[in-house]
């Protein structure tokens, strides 16, 4: 979603809701086209597998800046995580990591 939009907002000065609307999502779209193209029908279940797997890997890197934020008393104030919900979300962002990386360690073999 935030892909979708982002490219949306400096242009916004520049053309039509419309337009902007329209490009972004041909943006958007064009790395699917390009794979199907390329890949054909048979490759498009690889391509989302590889999809899968890149957002897999990235998931611990966006939790844990988040969750670093959201524990921060001084930044969050009253709505700061307590302890158990940290340790949980720790808990949860370590077991992501360790399986991503015992998922790709046989990849290197």
């Amino acid at each position: 979603m935030s892909q979708s939009y982002l490219p949306q907002v400096p242009t916004a000065p520049f053309c039509p809701c419309w337009l902007r609307r329209l490009l972004t999502r041909c943006l958007a779209i064009a790395p699917a086209l390009i794979g199907l193209a390329v890949l054909g029908d048979g490759g498009v279940g690889k391509l989302l597998v590889l999809s899968q797997v890149v957002l897999s890997l990235q998931l611990p890197l966006a939790i844990v800046p988040l969750i670093l934020l959201t524990s921060n008393a001084k930044l969050m104030g009253d709505f700061v995580n307590s302890r158990w919900i940290q340790g949980l979300v720790w808990t949860i962002t370590v077991t992501i990591a360790v399986l991503n990386l015992w998922l790709l360690l046989p990849t290197f073999k």
